[in-house]
């Protein structure tokens, strides 16, 4: 994918990440209040060793041996022997190993300063036990360990409080900003990567990109979902200002430009699967051409599932299969819709074999005696994966015309469809994309100014900063990667 692909998909999760991010950021408020918190005491000692003689070579031997001794000593201030007594001198109801696991004690390299720290929840306890440390290991190395060669005299080993701990103004965990900070990133980076796996995983159609993606064929009409279009299947003569019906004759202008030239005129409306919106489609393409004057014929060749007699209200009992058995001439069973110069011819009964008849020359005389009475032929086919129907009729035709539904369309299945259409040597003029969401990046530009076109004193939406990042694709060119 190209950058712009990812500006996309974030664009259209925003929301997503949004909500991840702010449950991110709350989980690490959450978490700042409810941890204890922890506060850290420092102390410093200085390991030094005496000599009875002040010349250089043995007082170098001396720091020396300071030197090399640093490790012993780290090692010596959270044993028990240092331990023990801290917890009986502070009256500590803990163990040498819970002792052991709040204190750190280190020693810089090449130095004879040694820095102990201490974490506990009370900030005095913590600083009488970095202190006590210091105590009990000098004790211990100076009494014990390196005990004075006479009883008069002193330890060589000579360790020094050189910084003792203070008492701390503010715990050093939880940090608010910090853990605020991460838990918003966190989130943020959740959204993002299920917004990434959701686009990866996903196998429908769910923008026109996506379709681009798949064909070359030009994106001929952006429809936007509307939930009450069941109830309205012929938008463009209910409705006639709706944004739906405008999308509709953007769509017509497209196809009409197919249509630019001599010869015949006849197109197959199809889709992949069913429920993708292919007879609506077809119904109001038809009624929008009807609009200019165009002298037109819509025929129902889904004599599996017809649609078309129930969707333009017209008697559908006797149509195209009684035309292609010989049984009625066609003009006398095309029925003219309202006073327009369109004329429905409904599919009528279903027959056992719909795809015979087909592709007889029944189905050829009659597209040829149409072509000859109106301008353009507008066919409502079957799905082409689910039967050979709309292949069977596409051959006979200019070409066929997909309608790919946003959130139906699987994109194997599209694939697959157009495959079908290139075996079978049918050209694909061109995709309607369907059921888009009437705001968003699946629009691709084009359709939010569709949708705002027919609204009264409304005018065209704005492209926002972050969407004018992301590239438009050009219809009819395959984008690679």
């Amino acid at each position: 994918m190209e950058l712009g692909d990812y500006l996309r998909i974030l664009y259209t999760h925003w929301v997503l990440i949004v909500v991840t991010t702010i449950l991110g950021t709350g989980a690490g408020f959450v978490v700042t209040q409810l941890t204890t918190p922890i506060y850290e005491a420092e102390a410093k000692l200085y390991v030094s060793v005496r000599t009875d003689s002040q010349a250089s070579s043995d007082l170098l031997q001396g720091s020396n041996f300071a030197r090399q001794s640093m490790a012993t000593f780290v090692e010596l201030a959270t044993t028990k022997s240092v331990l023990v007594p801290l917890a009986e001198e502070l009256n500590l109801d803990v163990s040498p190993r819970q002792l052991a696991d709040q204190i750190t004690v280190s020693a810089p390299a090449d130095s004879t300063l040694i820095n102990i720290s201490v974490l506990d929840e009370n900030p005095m306890r913590a600083v009488a036990i970095a202190n006590e440390v210091g105590v009990q290991t000098r004790t211990l190395v100076e009494e014990e360990l390196e005990p004075p060669h006479d009883d008069d005299a002193t330890s060589p080993v000579q360790i020094t409080v050189v910084q003792p701990a203070t008492e701390p103004t503010a715990p050093v965990s939880p940090r608010p900003q910090t853990n605020l900070v991460l838990g918003c990133m966190l989130g943020m980076a959740v959204g993002v990567g299920i917004a990434l796996l959701r686009t990866v995983l996903d196998t429908r159609i769910r923008t026109t990109d996506d379709i681009e993606q798949i064909s070359a064929a030009p994106i001929l009409g952006r429809i936007a979902h509307d939930s009450k279009a069941a109830k309205k299947p012929l938008i463009v003569h209910l409705d006639p200002k709706s944004p739906r019906a405008e999308s509709f004759r953007t769509l017509r202008t497209n196809v009409q430009f197919l249509a630019v030239g001599e010869g015949p005129k006849t197109f197959v409306i199809s889709s992949a699967g069913p429920g993708e919106g292919k007879s609506t489609t077809a119904a109001n393409l038809a009624l929008a051409l009807a609009e200019t004057g165009m002298k037109l014929a819509l025929v129902d060749c889904d004599l599996r599932r017809p649609r078309v007699a129930e969707y333009m209200g017209v008697e559908g009992s006797v149509g195209l299969t009684d035309v292609l058995i010989g049984r009625v001439e066609a003009a006398d069973v095309m029925q003219r819709w309202g006073q327009t110069q369109l004329y429905v011819l409904p599919a009528g009964q279903i027959p056992p074999n719909p795809s015979e008849l087909l592709g007889s020359s029944m189905m050829d005389q009659l597209l040829a005696q149409l072509e000859q009475q109106v301008d353009m032929v507008i066919l409502d086919a079957p799905p082409v994966l689910l039967v050979t129907d709309a292949v069977v009729v596409g051959a006979k035709t200019q070409g066929m015309i997909f309608v790919a539904a946003a959130g139906i369309t699987k994109k194997r299945a599209l694939e697959g469809a157009i495959t079908s259409l290139d075996t079978a040597h049918v050209p694909l003029r061109g995709i309607i994309a369907t059921m888009l969401p009437a705001k968003g990046a699946s629009l691709n530009g084009y359709g939010a100014y569709a949708y705002a076109y027919g609204e009264e004193n409304r005018t065209a939406p704005r492209r926002s900063w972050f969407r004018k990042l992301l590239p438009r694709q050009k219809a009819g060119t395959r984008r690679k990667g």
